[in-house]
């Protein structure tokens, strides 16, 4: 082995004694924070490393400095005062996972949700939402640096972290114990993300990638023309309702449809555009993505240091799935409807971010600005049978779903000696927008009697077709704020207080438009596709009488209904002031204890907005004020250098949310179903505990296992009915609920030395987690569920005593085998990931459960540095889904099974490179 090699082996191996996850840093970039003076290495020996890793192409660059992930929370540090540990997951005073950049880059995902995807208990839904030990989304918290975000998802109080490029984090933290630093609203566990703020050298990076899969690149699919930047995500115009001044006009009228003076033969006119319409067969493209990141850092005042980072990036991809949809009548599933549906998502997703940070001496200061916009451009065609007339439909939906963050924040972390002052505020707005969804409806009666019978035809007729077209709005703001206070009495003792508020507040609106002509309307004219069906010359002879007789037609008219009249418009506000202190006590060297208590007193309220002048009175709306004291404790004992044991207790809250209290309804294209919220919703209140032995070997190894049990009072559960070919879900709370299980996790790191000398920088890296669930709902005779519009019922309508809880999977296992080079930028992973069957709704009334099996997935990902023409040039390649494993989501009864919504995923392939300045 070389001298250079030898002495980087002296440097790693140093790393490893004082925080094992180090040794694993590798990176093209160079972000991370400074070293302390403690982490700086003896400089005659930093000297001949330097010297010698100037001849490797692909350096890793300063291993000390990335020593630390760059982690922001309330409350400040999360490591334990007089520690010797310095590995965060060890010497924290919860229970943590941490990915840094490193950790994340190794997984090779391009988002957030999929790295979290690999950590021990979590598991992600395929609209970004993370699950955590088989609790859904609703029981998580996400934040960025510490401060809450707002969803663009009007399903989802969590913001989907699929929106989030890697590119923009500096670490994500996940927390499964509580602590009374964090929000009250911590069932599964809390989700930190910490952005970048300032690097240890100036850099540009640009990258680009592309990408396609089995089922979609190359082949054909349905798409529409749109707009001329729809490529971009986003809208050229054509969407924006207020260039429409019919329909804008009745809209801001106060009027209802049905009144005299609504102009509907303008609103017919302006509803029919062709490149909003019209289907089209085309071959699909290949996914492309490129970005570019720059950032630099200076020295001002004494000992202080100014840094910028910004970055952006666009992404288009294109997916197929062919969905077999499937509806039942009774509880021996027998067919209600039998569906076939190949939809084409064309995704676009473009992000900004602005970072500035600050050090002056041990002041940190951080100004975040975010903004990702997200757009979902789907187009649909289904066939199928009603088998309650044995009617054949087809049905064309072409929509245009627009989300969009914008956060801005700002985080001081204040340290004047043993005294801590950590400062954070902020405001973050999210709009949903999905404008002129559009539903066109054709059916084959084959009857023999009807001359027209073997064709498809919409004659704007329940009975035989029909056109609808949606337009929905929802527009979400946050201003939040905090201050935490902490005080280092003494090496074993130090106390943190603080207070937190938020404020948001969310209107929302959808008007459904029905369109239905009369009797004596043609039969001839549903032969017609739907551009045409509301082609201007129709709509014109519909409202002249004189020119239907005479062409011997009719007489017939067009007439509009507003399906959601009832509740158009809704307004929701929660409000949260909190309060909490927290004691971090070691009374002996080797046991310390992180307690606190926090005080939540919360105002949440959902009322329908009148947006008729003649008010409807409707009583949907609800308000929900309580206040809790929520007390969580950890204990740490170190049994001995290498051994250390936790155990924990809490009580925490998960609130409704707002999508689940808002009676209107709302479609999901990624679940392919619709939603109703239900205002008659209460809080769920969780009793947690959990026991854990961790074992740390070697640089960088350790093996924990774990136990955990949770009690939940009035969980929030997803109830699914069926209404013609429409699957429609809503939400009720269940009486109780247990969860309880256990979770291994392993991580091996082995240095390949001893192999020869191509081994000589090669390391083994082995990480593998596996968690064991079980959940149970506890139902008794007379207990009572509230779901509105219904009268009070019995609870056993919508849960079976004994059931397991939504989301919740009985096994998750992960596994990472690794080969890595420690002196350049060399990575080859292989990635398997497993998640056993688990319910996503409750079956209405005697139907069963419908279950999803997300199956075993085998990735493998390679990432390599070289130099290029004196820059860092890093080429990565990914293979997911070898093993081909499909979407399955379905009912049994054990003896016949039906696909609610089932599909091939394919196998993807993509090729991306970086190249650093």
């Amino acid at each position: 082995m070389s001298t250079g090699k030898q002495l980087a082996g002296l440097l790693l191996l140093s790393t490893a004694l004082t925080f094992p996850a180090a040794a694993l840093a590798q990176s093209t970039g160079a972000e991370g924070p400074p070293p302390t003076e403690a982490e700086v290495p003896d400089e005659e020996m930093t000297d001949d490393i330097d010297d010698a890793n100037d001849t490797v192409p692909g350096d890793i660059a300063d291993v000390e400095e990335q020593a630390q992930p760059d982690i922001s929370v309330p409350g400040g540090s999360i490591i334990v005062t007089g520690r010797r540990q310095r590995d965060v997951t060890r010497s924290s005073s919860q229970v943590i996972t941490v990915l840094d950049t490193e950790s994340i880059a190794r997984t090779g995902e391009g988002d957030i949700a999929g790295a979290l995807g690999r950590v021990t208990g979590l598991s992600t839904q395929g609209n970004g939402l993370v699950y955590v030990r088989g609790l859904g989304d609703r029981y998580s918290l996400a934040l960025l640096n510490g401060l809450p975000l707002p969803s663009p998802q009007p399903l989802s109080r969590v913001v989907p972290l699929d929106i989030f490029p890697t590119s923009v984090v500096a670490s994500s933290l996940v927390q499964k114990t509580y602590s009374a630093n964090f929000p009250g609203e911590f069932g599964g566990g809390v989700i930190n993300l910490t952005t970048r703020a300032i690097p240890t050298e100036s850099f540009v990076t640009v990258s680009a990638s592309i990408s396609g899969d089995s089922e979609t690149t190359f082949g054909p699919g349905y798409t529409y023309f749109g707009g001329d930047y729809d490529w971009t995500g986003f809208d050229n115009g054509r969407r924006d309702i207020s260039n429409y001044d019919a329909l804008q006009g009745f809209f801001d009228s106060g009027a209802r449809i049905g009144d005299d003076d609504v102009d509907l033969q303008g609103i017919l006119g302006e509803l029919n555009d062709p490149n909003l319409i019209l289907l089209q067969k085309g071959e699909l493209p290949v996914n492309f993505s490129g970005g570019i990141t720059a950032g630099t850092a200076f020295d001002v005042f004494e000992d202080g240091q100014f840094g910028v980072i910004a970055t952006a990036s666009l992404s288009n991809k294109w997916r197929n799935r062919f969905i077999t949809r499937q509806t039942a009548v009774n509880e021996a599933l027998d067919l209600d409807t039998d569906f076939d549906q190949f939809v084409t998502d064309n995704r676009m997703l473009a992000n900004a971010m602005l970072g500035f940070g600050l050090e002056v001496g041990q002041h940190k200061f951080r100004l975040t600005n975010l903004f990702i916009h997200d757009t979902l451009k789907r187009a649909s065609l289904a066939r199928g049978i009603d088998f309650q007339d044995d009617d054949e439909e087809i049905i064309q939906d072409t929509s245009w779903f627009e989300r969009q963050l914008f956060n801005t924040q700002g985080v001081a972390e204040l340290e004047f000696g043993d005294l801590s002052i950590d400062l954070r505020g902020g405001y973050a707005q999210t709009k949903r927008e999905a404008p002129f969804e559009y539903e066109f409806t054709y059916v084959r009666t084959n009857n023999e009697n009807d001359p027209l019978g073997g064709i498809f035809l919409n004659t704007l007729d329940p009975q035989r077709g029909g056109a609808i077209v949606a337009f929905s709005d929802l527009k979400e703001d946050l201003y939040y704020g905090g201050a935490d206070v902490s005080y280092f009495f003494a090496d074993w003792l130090s106390a943190t207080v603080g207070y937190a508020y938020t404020d948001t507040s969310r209107f929302s609106t959808r008007r459904e438009i029905d369109i239905r002509a009369s009797s004596a309307y043609p039969d001839a004219f549903g032969a017609f596709r739907p551009d045409n069906l509301l082609g201007d010359a129709l709509i014109a002879l519909g409202f002249d009488r004189d020119a239907q007789e005479a062409a011997g037609i009719g007489p017939f008219e067009y007439n509009i209904f507003e399906t959601t009249q009832t509740d158009p418009a809704f307004a929701a506000d929660l409000e949260i002031h909190a309060g909490y202190a927290k004691l971090a006590i070691t009374p002996f060297d080797v046991v310390s204890l992180d307690v606190g208590v926090r005080y939540e007193s919360a105002d949440q309220s959902v009322q329908a907005v009148e947006v008729f002048a003649e008010p409807l009175g409707s009583t949907s709306g609800t308000s929900l004020s309580n206040d809790y004291w929520l007390p969580g404790g950890t204990l740490t004992w170190e049994i001995s250098d290498d051994l250390q044991f936790r155990a924990s207790a809490s009580k925490t809250i998960a609130r409704p949310q707002f999508r689940e209290l808002i009676f209107q309804t709302y479609f999901d294209p990624e679940t392919n179903r619709q939603f109703n919220g239900n205002p008659r919703l209460v809080d769920s209140e969780l009793i947690n505990t959990e026991a854990r032995l961790e074992y740390y070997f070697g640089a960088g190894s350790r093996i924990s296992a774990a136990g955990f049990y949770k009690d939940i009072e009035n969980p929030i559960e997803v109830f699914t009915s069926f209404s013609d070919n429409d699957i429609i879900s809503g939400f009720a709370n269940a009486p109780k609920a247990q969860l309880y299980g256990g979770e291994i996790e392993f991580e091996w790191n082995y240095d390949l030395y001893d192999l020869g000398e191509w081994f000589d920088s090669k390391r083994f890296v082995a990480i593998a987690n596996y968690t064991y669930t079980q959940s149970k709902i506890s139902v008794a005779d007379d207990d009572i569920a509230s779901v509105f519009p219904f009268a009070d019922q019995p609870a056993t309508n919508f849960f079976d005593d004994g059931v397991p809880l939504t989301g919740q999977s009985d096994h998750i296992v992960n596994l990472q085998l690794g080969l890595e080079d420690l002196d350049r930028l060399s990575q080859f992973t292989v990635l398997v990931k497993y998640a056993s069957e688990r319910v996503t709704s409750r079956g209405a009334g005697p139907l069963p459960d419908i279950i999803e099996e997300p199956g075993l997935q085998l990735d493998f990902v390679a990432r390599q540095g070289f130099e290029f023409l004196g820059s860092e040039l890093e080429l990565k390649f990914e293979a997911r889904n070898l093993t081909g494993t499909d979407h399955e989501e379905f009912q049994t009864n054990g003896e016949t099974r039906i696909d609610v919504n089932s599909y091939q995923v394919g196998r993807s392939i993509s090729l991306g490179a970086s190249l650093k300045f």
